[in-house]
């Protein structure tokens, strides 16, 4: 069961949360989460997930290192896309890093943070099909616990201007 929405009770505002990855399509979920929520007064989560690998007893200082520089990693990314943001909408945007299967971190974020109204992914362009992420939650929408907004990663600002 997930929990109850309460992004337009009082003390609350509403938010998009946006997984922000390494891929060209990214910055249209991005842009086009940032223009909805400037014109809704709303808020936006940015969230970077990182491979938890093989925490291995064996092997626990390479895999605390590699940890570490995945969340260097991670918090680059979300400077660059909180600086987007904020240049889009005026807004500053929540960060947030996990760690684990993207899916299911992704569940656990919007059942923790009753705010979250949207999800917001960019469908990949390639042949290779909108991408493993708008994939794996097109296959449990019907159990989704939020609306899934899909940006098409082929548009230009003006065209994601127009919609937002």
């Amino acid at each position: 069961m997930s929990t109850k929405r309460r992004s337009y009770e009082a003390g609350h505002k509403r938010k998009y949360l946006v997984v922000i990855d390494d891929t060209e399509e990214c910055d249209r979920a991005v842009y086009w989460a940032a223009k909805r929520a400037g014109r809704t007064k709303s808020q936006i989560v940015m969230l970077r997930l990182i491979d938890p690998g093989d925490r291995n007893q064996q092997w626990l200082g390479v895999a605390d290192l590699m940890k570490a520089e995945q969340t260097e990693e991670a918090n680059a990314a979300l400077d660059k896309f909180a600086a987007r943001i904020k240049k889009i909408a005026h807004v500053t945007p929540e960060r947030v890093i996990r760690e684990g299967e993207p899916a299911e971190e992704i569940v656990k974020l919007i059942d923790e943070d009753a705010d979250i109204g949207i999800l917001v992914l960019a469908a990949g362009t390639g042949k290779e099909g909108p991408g493993p992420l708008v994939t794996a939650v097109c296959k449990t929408s019907g159990s989704f616990p939020i609306p899934v907004a899909i940006v098409p990663g082929h548009l230009g600002d003006e065209d994601l201007e127009a919609m937002a």
